[in-house]
């Protein structure tokens, strides 16, 4: 993988004459990529003092700065500590038709943290790697690796030469020199990790850096190359069909008569925020992120579910997320991307009004994606999920479950009542003629997406007295769960 006899040394002649036509192919390139509005991420890993730097400088004066952003992963803030591992990186991603260039990603996360880490997590880390790569590839996004080597001679070299010039010995730390006495064990460990992290079609453009301008050179080809490949095939729909399991949840079996006397609801009530509010402050302590995903049919009581909810909780230890139709910025966006921006730090509570399922449901429903992506989105959905989940959170998802004719007696309620008529709109009565294929979705989603770690809880509700109460209950329930594992 890291054969230095294969490394390359070219003239300043030679070098001039080739790269100039590159800088202009990849102006080119860019632009295409922009107006069919696909995202590219470039990502830049290898050894200290491997030429980086360099070539990213180079390759920044070949693309238009208005089309790209470059983030660097070096240390982690205190605000990146308390969030999943991919958050940061998540929040980062390209939209269409932008290129953002990491100088350094999710593998050096893992490879900065290797002797913190025992075998079993090492393996989910790669393997959530792959699948978020994946998730990434199959929603248009174009990915390129790089990994730039050189020898431990040359690393010692680059080195004293920074060192010498006071413009520069800054960048060279203890940790670099102790890089360079464990440069074979850190060289095995980069071998290890971008063996585990390829496939067919994620593979990785290992490049030896020992003269620069090859690998300058070398890394503009690979990057035009794939770049004009990917242009071309990008409208082709190469993916195959996941079958959907078969059904094993069904809406019928939900008992809708489940009811709570007034008196007995306000006294729980009252217990319950008590209790939600001590477990807020416990959770805040122990810095658990906390997730609270509802859906439900329209009118089935979620809004008022929340309000309950968060009665006596401190504002500044939650946040409601209303999600409706994506904004333009969203739109650009993988879908994912925006409920991956707003997940809490440690110690904080989302609530997320309509959630990711919009993807099998409103958008399953509504021909708003195709049927390839829906289908494939459980899979994405639960990868998503797991991650968060093996990283810490606390995830509880809710679909609040109510009859059609409840349903329309809560709509006519809303028409009659002037505080409430803002409520109905024209959709809720267009969504209300699809119930049955909203149905037969919401059966398929639960089917699909509940499982051991994040399972659903399909709550009743006509009564919304008891659906209130039985929110709070699984709520407080899992919440003391994780307080005491933690």
């Amino acid at each position: 993988m890291f054969d230095f006899k294969s490394c390359l040394n070219i003239g300043k002649d030679e070098y001039k004459n080739m790269m100039e036509p590159l800088i202009i192919k990849l102006g080119e390139l860019q632009r295409s990529a922009r107006v069919k509005k696909i995202p590219v991420l470039i990502i830049l890993e290898g050894l200290d003092a491997s030429g980086k730097g360099a070539v990213m400088n180079e390759l920044l004066i070949a693309l238009d700065p208005r089309g790209y952003k470059v983030y660097s992963n070096n240390k982690d803030s205190e605000e990146e500590l308390l969030r999943p591992f991919f958050w940061k990186f998540w929040k980062n991603l390209p939209g269409e038709g932008e290129i953002a260039i990491f100088d350094r990603s999710w593998y050096f996360s893992v490879i900065k943290n290797i002797k913190d880490i025992d075998k079993k997590e090492y393996k989910r880390r790669c393997k959530e790697i792959m699948d978020t790569e994946e998730i990434l590839q199959n929603g248009k996004t174009m990915i390129i690796k790089f990994f730039l080597f050189i020898s431990k001679d040359e690393q010692k070299k680059r080195f004293k030469k920074l060192e010498k010039n006071p413009s520069t010995s800054w960048r060279v730390t203890k940790e670099d020199w102790k890089s360079n006495k464990n440069y074979d064990e850190i060289l095995e460990e980069y071998r290890e990790l971008l063996k585990n992290t390829q496939s067919e079609t994620d593979r990785w453009n290992i490049i030896c850096s020992e003269d620069i301008e090859s690998a300058k050179i070398q890394i503009f080809q690979n990057t035009a190359e794939f770049l004009e490949k990917s242009i071309n095939q990008y409208e082709k729909d190469s993916l195959e069909m996941i079958p959907l399991k078969e059904k094993s949840f069904s809406l019928d079996s939900i008992n809708l008569m489940e009811s709570v006397n007034r008196r007995d609801y306000k006294k729980k009530l009252r217990k319950y925020k008590g209790k939600l509010m001590e477990l807020e402050h416990e959770i805040y302590e122990k810095r658990i992120p906390v997730v609270l995903a509802y859906e439900g049919w329209d009118a089935a009581g979620k809004g008022g579910n929340i309000k309950r909810t968060v009665d006596r909780l401190d504002p500044r230890g939650y946040d409601v997320i209303p999600v409706a139709a994506p904004n333009d910025i969203e739109k650009k966006h993988h879908y994912l991307w925006r409920f991956w921006k707003d997940f809490p730090k440690g110690g904080h509570i989302t609530i997320f009004d309509r959630t990711w399922y919009g993807r099998v449901l409103v958008e399953r429903v509504e021909g708003f994606c195709k049927e390839k992506d829906w289908h494939r989105a459980y899979q994405e959905i639960n990868s998503m999920e797991s991650q968060w989940v093996d990283d810490g959170a606390v995830i509880l998802k809710f679909w609040l479950h109510i009859s059609k004719d409840e349903q329309m007696r809560r709509f006519r309620e809303r028409e009659k009542i002037s505080y409430k008529s803002w409520k109905i709109t024209d959709e809720d009565w267009r969504n209300r003629e699809k119930w049955d294929l909203y149905k037969e979705a919401v059966e398929d989603m639960i089917t699909m997406t509940s499982t051991e770690d994040v399972k659903w809880h399909v709550i009743p509700g006509n009564s919304k007295r008891y659906a209130r109460l039985k929110v709070m209950e699984i709520i407080i329930e899992e919440l003391e769960k994780a307080v005491r594992k933690k």
